[in-house]
């Protein structure tokens, strides 16, 4: 069986980056892209000089200008973005037409076997990154390795502009060294609880038997077993059937402020709107997800006779479901927002709910909606 050879890029600030390309004031400068702090607007995407700050994406824009108060606010280009990523996209297809794409700015592909027969996924991997360059004056990282997992983490060892190889011979080494905050699918409570029980790096991971993992971790310790291992068969897939969107922010501080949480849903209720922009979708019902400080997390939906399309429907929506939780006087960590009994947006009847293929995958904390 031949190894297989698969290439993560990554876009380097991406949202930030076409920004400061498309107006060369803006270069060097710490941009951000989102709303204002005057309109109690979220930061959607920065550039690597205002991340620098402690800035993020998320992160409410009037903290983010007390961090930096020389940071440079511009409204985002939807639009020029995902024109952009049509036209990164039929770069990566003239080596491949295996790509799955994760966002707007992201995205695998196989090139085990490519279409300009190139030996090597290094060298497959450094033409794209050439084109983007020459073509786009933008700039990508990349990881190459034999399965997704180590892909991805490999892309974002060496950015911004970075490309980092993974052989098989080398996983066991790179992964024992990485600290376990790195490795793909470990969030901020899982982080916390590993390191609670002596887990910091892939080789205090990889000392753990399968049963102790499923133990601490549920069924994610399946999944922890195997990655630490550099076990990852996930194929890449050009096409998923998705039953739903989603998109979710993970607080860097637990929030009380009911007008921050509106800030936040306002930027949420945007991101799904560039999914139906991007999908031609829409969909009957709006699902809110609240995670408290305490780690207990909570849904509430409700449905309407016609799908959403409108970020202020969304949005007001979104509020409703909001008075029916506890957060406010509660502090929360997470908020999410998704939309689901997904429809054509030209068919759009409620007799004619249908799964749907998306050429895209939803992840939280993607720079861009997924």
């Amino acid at each position: 069986m031949s190894i297989r050879k698969i290439i993560h890029i990554d876009m380097d600030a991406f949202y930030a980056s076409v920004e400061q390309r498309d107006r060369p004031e803006l270069r060097g400068r710490p941009v951000l892209v989102g709303g204002y702090p005057q309109d109690r607007g979220v930061v959607a995407a920065c550039s690597y000089e205002a991340r620098r700050f402690g800035i993020h994406s998320a992160m409410p824009s009037a903290r983010a200008v007390r961090l930096c108060p020389e940071a440079i606010f511009v409204s985002p280009r939807f639009d020029v973005y995902r024109a952009i990523s049509r036209d990164i996209r039929s770069i990566f297809k003239e080596y491949t037409d295996l790509v799955e794409p994760l966002s707007l700015d992201e995205a695998y592909l196989d090139v085990t076997h490519n279409k300009k027969d190139i030996a090597s996924a290094t060298w497959v991997a450094q033409e794209i990154r050439q084109q983007i360059r020459e073509r786009l004056q933008l700039t990508a990282s990349a990881g190459v390795s034999y399965n997704k997992f180590l892909a991805k983490v490999a892309s974002d060892v060496n950015k911004p502009d970075g490309l980092t190889v993974i052989r098989p011979e080398q996983a066991e080494a790179f992964l024992d060294n990485l600290p376990i905050r790195r490795f793909h699918g470990v969030g901020k409570a899982t982080e916390r609880s590993m390191l609670e029980n002596g887990i910091r790096t892939g080789a205090e991971l990889r000392k753990r038997s399968l049963q102790e993992l499923i133990h601490l971790f549920g069924k994610s310790g399946n999944y922890f077993y195997d990655i630490v291992r550099g076990v990852d068969n996930r194929s890449v897939k050009p096409n998923r059937i998705r039953k739903s969107l989603s998109t979710e922010t993970t607080l860097s501080e637990d929030c009380s402020d009911r007008g921050e949480m509106h800030s936040i849903l306002e930027h949420l209720s945007e991101r799904l709107c560039a999914f139906f922009a991007r999908g031609q979708a829409s969909g009957y019902t709006l699902t809110l997800k609240v995670k408290y400080a305490d780690f207990q997390s909570i849904t509430r939906s409700t449905t309407q006779a016609e799908p959403y399309q409108e970020k202020k429907v969304i949005l007001e929506h979104a509020l409703q479901l909001l008075d029916k939780t506890e957060a406010g006087p509660r502090p929360i960590r997470l908020l999410g927002l998704g939309i689901s009994n997904l429809v054509n947006r030209s068919k759009a009847t409620k007799a004619d709910p249908r799964q749907l293929t998306f050429p895209f995958h939803v992840e939280p904390g993607s720079e861009e909606p997924t």
